[in-house]
């Protein structure tokens, strides 16, 4: 894969290619937009293509070969999550001593270092860090300049601040992207000290079009679906689960339709109750409740007046007529219901009984 290959923000993508080209990477970068958009994608070619032993052109501007032996272990790391996967076991296999002081970390490549959040927090720790650090102000061994990819925005205090000491003296033969979703958590002071680019949702009209070409088993009416609910972003949008999807938001439907309507708890309790203990349960559960919150959020557009902007494009009629019953008062208690489900998940509260206490306790009913 090459630049050629990447769908979308083609302003943001030729600028970052004309910066190449000019050779005036920035030291330290930032990368915002949603889940899916592209952002790790993009850092990583933009790290094979400035590393290529046999650099080509497209479109006029430089790109990678994606043959020659530095592009060749830099692409192993486009499958992060087969790569954090492969980093996490082999963590769980050392001695109890050594998996403590063990962070997780990504290299196919000497010059080129993936940077993800450390589980079980999954947040980018300070040991992180201090190996960035360790690393950052040696000269590339294998390439012309080193990379440095941190995944998420998510960092410890202490990391956060470490951190800032290297963006305070940077070197020049490196350059350090930090992927985000929402650059506000990151500290003002390391903002300030990297170039912020965004890449934006793609129009439904390509999108559409991506889904045609890559989801032929898709109906029209479930591409304009998909692409709602991914919100423009190509990742997203491509690796849908949709089935999954439709099964969590039936379960929500059933809590809407019992915190409205239904006097008989019997299909909630049915529901409810296969809401089980342990990790199949937890990722149920984030499931329906991820789809609840955006059947709210389209309730909330419907009642506003703009029924245009709701995702859940094929219950508009249903919504509509649910709307009837909702008032904003009803809608903002039924968000912070939600919210408290959420947190009683991280308490380990009982599931079915949260989401039993939510669908019955909400007003207006």
């Amino acid at each position: 894969m090459n630049f050629a290959d990447f769908l979308g923000n083609q302003a943001t993508v030729r600028r970052l290619r004309e910066t190449l080209a000019a050779g005036r990477l920035p030291s330290a970068m930032i990368l915002s937009g949603s889940r899916g958009a592209g952002k790790y994608t993009l850092a990583v070619l933009l790290a094979q293509a400035a590393n290529c032993l046999t650099p080509i052109t497209t479109d006029g501007l430089p790109d990678a070969c994606g043959v020659c032996a530095n592009c060749e272990r830099i692409t192993a790391s486009f499958a992060l999550d087969e790569r954090f996967a492969e980093a996490v076991a082999a963590r769980e296999e050392m001695r109890d001593v050594d998996k403590k002081d063990t962070r997780i970390l990504i290299q196919t490549h000497p010059d080129v270092l993936i940077v993800p959040p450390d589980p079980p927090q999954l947040l980018i720790k300070l040991g992180q860090v201090r190996a960035v650090i360790a690393r950052i102000y040696r000269r590339p061994a294998q390439a012309q300049r080193a990379f440095y990819i941190f995944t998420a925005s998510s960092f410890m205090k202490e990391a956060a601040n470490s951190l800032l000491k290297v963006l305070e003296e940077p070197p020049e033969h490196a350059t350090l992207i930090l992927l985000s979703e929402n650059p506000s958590e990151l500290l003002p002071t390391i903002r300030s000290r990297a170039g912020v680019l965004r890449l934006g949702a793609l129009p439904q009209a390509e999108i559409d079009a991506l889904l045609a070409a890559r989801r032929p088993e898709l109906k029209p009416a479930q591409r304009t679906l998909v692409g709602r609910l991914a919100e423009g972003a190509v990742g997203r949008a491509v690796g849908f689960d949709l089935p999954a999807y439709l099964a969590s938001r039936q379960d929500a439907l059933t809590v809407l339709h019992t915190s409205l309507a239904e006097p008989d708890y019997s299909a909630l309790f049915r529901m409810t109750e296969s809401y089980r203990a342990g990790a199949e349960g937890a990722t149920k559960t984030s499931g329906m409740l991820h789809a609840l919150n955006l059947l709210l959020e389209d309730l909330l557009l419907i009642h506003s007046g703009v029924p245009a902007l709701i995702r859940n494009t094929d219950l508009a009629a249903e919504l509509r007529h649910m709307t009837q019953n909702v008032t904003p008062a009803w809608l903002e208690a039924a968000s912070r219901g939600v919210d408290q489900v959420e947190g009683g998940m991280r308490r380990n509260l009982l599931r079915s009984l949260s989401l039993d206490a939510f669908a019955t306790g909400l007003p207006g009913r």
